[in-house]
Protein backbone atom coordinates (compact mmCIF):
# COMPACT_ATOMS: atom_id res chain seq x y z
CA UNK A 1 0.00 0.00 0.00
CA UNK A 2 2.90 2.06 0.20
CA UNK A 3 4.23 2.08 -2.59
CA UNK A 4 0.85 2.48 -4.40
CA UNK A 5 0.28 5.43 -2.29
CA UNK A 6 3.77 6.72 -3.08
CA UNK A 7 3.14 5.73 -7.07
CA UNK A 8 -0.11 7.92 -7.19
CA UNK A 9 1.65 11.18 -5.66
CA UNK A 10 4.07 11.15 -8.08
CA UNK A 11 2.06 10.44 -10.69
CA UNK A 12 0.22 13.35 -9.54
CA UNK A 13 2.60 15.74 -9.12
CA UNK A 14 4.29 14.98 -12.53
CA UNK A 15 0.74 15.95 -14.13
CA UNK A 16 0.27 18.55 -11.97
CA UNK A 17 3.76 19.76 -12.89
CA UNK A 18 3.24 19.15 -17.04
CA UNK A 19 -0.45 20.67 -17.30
CA UNK A 20 1.23 23.91 -15.48
CA UNK A 21 4.41 24.22 -17.84
CA UNK A 22 1.86 23.53 -20.88
CA UNK A 23 -0.70 26.27 -19.77
CA UNK A 24 2.83 28.46 -19.59
CA UNK A 25 3.61 27.70 -23.14
CA UNK A 26 0.41 27.84 -24.48
CA UNK A 27 -0.52 24.51 -26.02
CA UNK A 28 -3.45 23.07 -26.13
CA UNK A 29 -4.72 20.60 -28.68
CA UNK A 30 -2.41 18.34 -30.23
CA UNK A 31 -4.67 18.11 -33.30
CA UNK A 32 -4.43 21.32 -35.73
CA UNK A 33 -7.71 23.72 -36.58
CA UNK A 34 -9.45 21.35 -38.72
CA UNK A 35 -9.76 18.73 -35.88
CA UNK A 36 -8.50 15.82 -38.14
CA UNK A 37 -4.80 16.34 -38.74
CA UNK A 38 -1.82 16.39 -35.62
CA UNK A 39 0.13 19.54 -34.97
CA UNK A 40 3.14 17.62 -34.75
CA UNK A 41 4.56 20.58 -32.98
CA UNK A 42 2.48 20.76 -30.26
CA UNK A 43 2.37 16.83 -30.01
CA UNK A 44 6.19 17.28 -29.75
CA UNK A 45 5.94 20.03 -27.20
CA UNK A 46 3.13 17.80 -25.24
CA UNK A 47 5.79 14.52 -25.35
CA UNK A 48 8.83 16.67 -23.84
CA UNK A 49 6.84 18.15 -20.93
CA UNK A 50 5.36 15.21 -20.14
CA UNK A 51 8.41 13.04 -20.85
CA UNK A 52 10.89 15.19 -18.89
CA UNK A 53 8.24 15.93 -16.16
CA UNK A 54 8.04 12.27 -15.45
CA UNK A 55 11.73 12.05 -14.79
CA UNK A 56 12.51 15.13 -13.18
CA UNK A 57 10.06 14.88 -10.83
CA UNK A 58 11.00 11.72 -9.73
CA UNK A 59 14.46 12.63 -9.30
CA UNK A 60 13.18 15.42 -7.33
CA UNK A 61 11.52 13.31 -5.10
CA UNK A 62 14.01 10.38 -5.29
CA UNK A 63 15.30 11.08 -1.57
CA UNK A 64 12.38 11.03 0.09
CA UNK A 65 11.06 8.03 -1.85
CA UNK A 66 13.71 6.08 -1.29
CA UNK A 67 13.49 6.57 2.51
CA UNK A 68 9.72 5.65 2.23
CA UNK A 69 9.92 2.55 -0.02
CA UNK A 70 13.29 1.02 1.95
CA UNK A 71 12.91 2.33 5.57
CA UNK A 72 16.11 3.67 5.40
CA UNK A 73 17.19 5.18 8.61
CA UNK A 74 19.27 8.26 8.37
CA UNK A 75 22.38 8.79 10.88
CA UNK A 76 21.63 11.89 12.02
CA UNK A 77 24.22 11.39 15.62
CA UNK A 78 25.89 7.76 15.30
CA UNK A 79 24.74 5.60 18.55
CA UNK A 80 28.08 3.13 17.45
CA UNK A 81 30.89 2.76 15.78
CA UNK A 82 30.11 1.45 13.14
CA UNK A 83 27.24 3.99 12.63
CA UNK A 84 30.60 6.24 13.21
CA UNK A 85 32.62 4.93 10.81
CA UNK A 86 30.35 4.88 7.84
CA UNK A 87 29.79 8.39 8.11
CA UNK A 88 33.10 9.15 8.22
CA UNK A 89 34.13 6.90 5.42
CA UNK A 90 31.54 8.56 3.29
CA UNK A 91 32.44 12.11 4.43
CA UNK A 92 36.32 11.40 3.65
CA UNK A 93 35.09 9.77 0.17
CA UNK A 94 33.24 12.56 -0.61
CA UNK A 95 35.83 15.36 -0.09
CA UNK A 96 38.39 13.27 -1.98
CA UNK A 97 35.45 13.27 -4.70
CA UNK A 98 35.07 17.09 -4.55
CA UNK A 99 31.31 16.62 -3.59
CA UNK A 100 29.25 17.86 -0.69
CA UNK A 101 28.73 15.73 2.32
CA UNK A 102 25.64 13.14 1.14
CA UNK A 103 23.25 11.87 3.64
CA UNK A 104 24.47 8.20 5.00
CA UNK A 105 21.25 5.48 5.95
CA UNK A 106 20.74 2.38 7.13
CA UNK A 107 18.03 0.24 5.79
CA UNK A 108 16.65 -3.49 7.23
CA UNK A 109 17.35 -5.98 4.55
CA UNK A 110 18.83 -9.61 4.94
CA UNK A 111 20.51 -9.17 1.47
CA UNK A 112 23.37 -6.90 0.66
CA UNK A 113 23.36 -4.27 -1.33
CA UNK A 114 23.46 0.03 -1.26
CA UNK A 115 22.33 2.34 -3.38
CA UNK A 116 22.88 6.26 -4.53
CA UNK A 117 20.10 8.68 -4.84
CA UNK A 118 19.28 12.29 -4.49
CA UNK A 119 19.04 15.57 -6.90
CA UNK A 120 22.60 16.52 -7.27
CA UNK A 121 25.90 16.18 -6.31
CA UNK A 122 25.82 18.30 -3.51
CA UNK A 123 22.30 16.69 -2.54
CA UNK A 124 22.65 13.18 -2.15
CA UNK A 125 22.48 10.27 0.10
CA UNK A 126 23.91 6.89 0.19
CA UNK A 127 22.41 3.94 1.83
CA UNK A 128 23.60 0.62 2.86
CA UNK A 129 21.58 -2.43 4.01
CA UNK A 130 21.97 -4.36 7.25
CA UNK A 131 23.27 -7.58 5.01
CA UNK A 132 25.62 -5.95 3.40
CA UNK A 133 26.96 -4.69 6.50
CA UNK A 134 27.10 -7.84 7.94
CA UNK A 135 28.53 -10.28 4.81
CA UNK A 136 31.37 -7.85 4.11
CA UNK A 137 34.30 -6.67 6.00
CA UNK A 138 34.71 -2.91 6.11
CA UNK A 139 37.73 -2.78 3.55
CA UNK A 140 34.59 -4.42 1.23
CA UNK A 141 32.18 -2.27 2.74
CA UNK A 142 34.40 1.16 1.83
CA UNK A 143 34.57 -0.22 -1.53
CA UNK A 144 30.65 -0.43 -1.71
CA UNK A 145 30.35 3.34 -0.13
CA UNK A 146 33.15 4.51 -2.95
CA UNK A 147 31.24 2.69 -5.91
CA UNK A 148 27.94 4.82 -4.52
CA UNK A 149 29.76 8.28 -4.12
CA UNK A 150 31.29 7.68 -7.40
CA UNK A 151 27.99 7.33 -8.63
CA UNK A 152 27.05 10.97 -7.07
CA UNK A 153 30.43 12.59 -8.05
CA UNK A 154 29.75 11.40 -11.75
CA UNK A 155 26.48 12.94 -11.81
CA UNK A 156 24.85 9.37 -12.94
CA UNK A 157 21.36 10.71 -11.40
CA UNK A 158 21.00 13.97 -13.29
CA UNK A 159 22.18 12.06 -16.14
CA UNK A 160 20.18 9.36 -16.18
CA UNK A 161 16.81 11.61 -15.63
CA UNK A 162 18.16 13.32 -18.60
CA UNK A 163 18.38 10.44 -20.88
CA UNK A 164 15.18 8.80 -19.70
CA UNK A 165 13.58 12.55 -20.12
CA UNK A 166 14.50 12.22 -23.69
CA UNK A 167 13.13 8.63 -23.91
CA UNK A 168 10.36 9.40 -22.38
CA UNK A 169 9.58 12.39 -24.83
CA UNK A 170 10.09 9.81 -27.81
CA UNK A 171 7.58 7.11 -26.75
CA UNK A 172 4.71 9.63 -25.85
CA UNK A 173 5.82 11.25 -29.25
CA UNK A 174 5.51 8.20 -31.47
CA UNK A 175 2.77 6.44 -29.49
CA UNK A 176 0.18 9.08 -30.31
CA UNK A 177 1.20 9.03 -33.79
CA UNK A 178 0.47 5.37 -34.16
CA UNK A 179 -3.02 5.84 -32.13
CA UNK A 180 -3.89 8.46 -34.85
CA UNK A 181 -2.66 5.87 -37.63
CA UNK A 182 -5.31 3.57 -35.82
CA UNK A 183 -7.84 6.12 -35.14
CA UNK A 184 -8.04 7.36 -38.81
CA UNK A 185 -6.75 4.72 -40.74
CA UNK A 186 -7.82 1.51 -39.30
CA UNK A 187 -10.89 2.80 -37.10
CA UNK A 188 -11.72 5.63 -39.90
CA UNK A 189 -12.99 8.56 -36.71
CA UNK A 190 -13.26 11.42 -39.43
CA UNK A 191 -12.78 13.50 -37.10
CA UNK A 192 -11.38 14.54 -33.01
CA UNK A 193 -10.15 11.40 -31.49
CA UNK A 194 -11.94 8.33 -30.33
CA UNK A 195 -11.49 5.87 -27.94
CA UNK A 196 -9.51 3.71 -30.20
CA UNK A 197 -6.90 6.77 -30.33
CA UNK A 198 -6.05 6.61 -26.35
CA UNK A 199 -6.33 2.60 -26.39
CA UNK A 200 -4.37 2.30 -29.09
CA UNK A 201 -1.68 5.52 -27.97
CA UNK A 202 -1.58 3.05 -24.55
CA UNK A 203 -0.78 0.18 -26.12
CA UNK A 204 1.96 1.55 -28.03
CA UNK A 205 3.51 3.73 -25.30
CA UNK A 206 3.75 -0.06 -23.18
CA UNK A 207 5.98 -1.32 -26.20
CA UNK A 208 7.73 1.69 -26.90
CA UNK A 209 8.52 1.91 -23.49
CA UNK A 210 9.82 -1.98 -23.27
CA UNK A 211 11.83 -0.85 -26.61
CA UNK A 212 13.41 2.54 -25.46
CA UNK A 213 14.14 0.64 -21.82
CA UNK A 214 17.01 -1.56 -24.11
CA UNK A 215 18.79 2.00 -24.35
CA UNK A 216 18.34 2.86 -20.52
CA UNK A 217 19.81 0.02 -19.88
CA UNK A 218 22.49 0.07 -22.04
CA UNK A 219 23.38 3.53 -20.14
CA UNK A 220 23.19 2.39 -17.18
CA UNK A 221 25.45 -0.90 -17.54
CA UNK A 222 28.06 1.76 -18.93
CA UNK A 223 27.76 3.81 -15.94
CA UNK A 224 28.58 0.68 -13.56
CA UNK A 225 31.84 0.50 -15.08
CA UNK A 226 32.64 4.10 -14.13
CA UNK A 227 31.79 3.45 -10.93
CA UNK A 228 33.47 0.39 -10.02
CA UNK A 229 36.27 2.59 -11.23
CA UNK A 230 35.40 5.56 -8.98
CA UNK A 231 35.37 2.89 -6.06
CA UNK A 232 38.24 2.11 -7.19
CA UNK A 233 40.41 5.15 -7.61
CA UNK A 234 38.21 6.31 -3.76
CA UNK A 235 38.76 2.70 -1.75
CA UNK A 236 41.62 0.98 -3.63
CA UNK A 237 41.27 -1.16 -6.35
CA UNK A 238 41.57 -4.40 -4.73
CA UNK A 239 38.95 -3.41 -2.11
CA UNK A 240 36.57 -2.98 -5.28
CA UNK A 241 37.67 -6.25 -6.62
CA UNK A 242 37.11 -7.67 -3.49
CA UNK A 243 33.48 -6.34 -2.69
CA UNK A 244 32.76 -7.28 -6.31
CA UNK A 245 34.00 -11.68 -5.96
CA UNK A 246 32.06 -10.84 -2.33
CA UNK A 247 28.69 -9.99 -4.20
CA UNK A 248 29.38 -12.50 -6.95
CA UNK A 249 28.98 -15.50 -3.81
CA UNK A 250 26.29 -13.99 -2.52
CA UNK A 251 22.49 -13.19 -3.91
CA UNK A 252 22.03 -9.34 -4.23
CA UNK A 253 18.80 -7.69 -2.84
CA UNK A 254 16.04 -6.35 -4.76
CA UNK A 255 15.86 -2.85 -5.20
CA UNK A 256 13.00 -0.60 -6.21
CA UNK A 257 13.10 0.21 -9.65
CA UNK A 258 13.96 4.15 -9.24
CA UNK A 259 17.00 2.96 -6.84
CA UNK A 260 18.13 -0.23 -9.14
CA UNK A 261 19.90 1.77 -11.51
CA UNK A 262 22.24 3.20 -8.33
CA UNK A 263 23.01 0.11 -6.18
CA UNK A 264 26.02 -1.79 -6.04
CA UNK A 265 24.18 -4.74 -7.89
CA UNK A 266 21.38 -5.98 -8.82
CA UNK A 267 19.49 -9.19 -9.81
CA UNK A 268 19.39 -10.34 -13.48
CA UNK A 269 16.10 -9.38 -15.62
CA UNK A 270 14.27 -12.11 -16.26
CA UNK A 271 13.82 -10.38 -20.01
CA UNK A 272 17.46 -11.25 -20.89
CA UNK A 273 20.55 -8.85 -21.21
CA UNK A 274 19.71 -6.51 -22.71
CA UNK A 275 17.18 -5.29 -20.19
CA UNK A 276 19.59 -5.75 -17.13
CA UNK A 277 20.88 -2.14 -15.43
CA UNK A 278 24.50 -3.33 -14.13
CA UNK A 279 27.01 -6.39 -16.20
CA UNK A 280 27.42 -9.31 -15.23
CA UNK A 281 30.14 -9.31 -11.83
CA UNK A 282 32.73 -10.93 -13.77
CA UNK A 283 32.77 -8.58 -16.39
CA UNK A 284 33.38 -5.86 -14.02
CA UNK A 285 36.34 -7.89 -11.91
CA UNK A 286 37.47 -8.10 -15.41
CA UNK A 287 37.49 -4.63 -16.68
CA UNK A 288 38.91 -3.65 -13.01
CA UNK A 289 41.52 -5.90 -13.26
CA UNK A 290 42.87 -4.56 -17.26
CA UNK A 291 42.85 -0.83 -15.61
CA UNK A 292 46.02 0.35 -14.26
CA UNK A 293 46.15 2.35 -11.30
CA UNK A 294 46.37 5.58 -12.63
CA UNK A 295 43.57 5.53 -14.92
CA UNK A 296 41.46 5.18 -11.41
CA UNK A 297 39.28 8.71 -11.65
CA UNK A 298 36.09 10.01 -10.99
CA UNK A 299 34.98 9.96 -14.57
Amino acid sequence: MKRIGLFLLTNIAVIAVASIVLSLLGVGSTLQANGVDLALGNLLIFAAVFGFAGSFVSLALSKFMAKKMTGAQVIENPRNADEQWLVDTVRRQAEKAGIGMPEVAIYNAPDPNAFATGMSKNNALVAVSTGLLRNMTRNEVEAVLGHEVAHIANGDMITMALVQGVVNTFVIFFARIAGHFVDRIILKNESGHGIGYYVASFIFEIIFGILASVITMWFSRRREFHADNGGAYLAGKENMIAALRRLQMMQPGELPDQMAAFGISNRPSKLGALFMSHPPIEDRIAALEATRQEELKIA
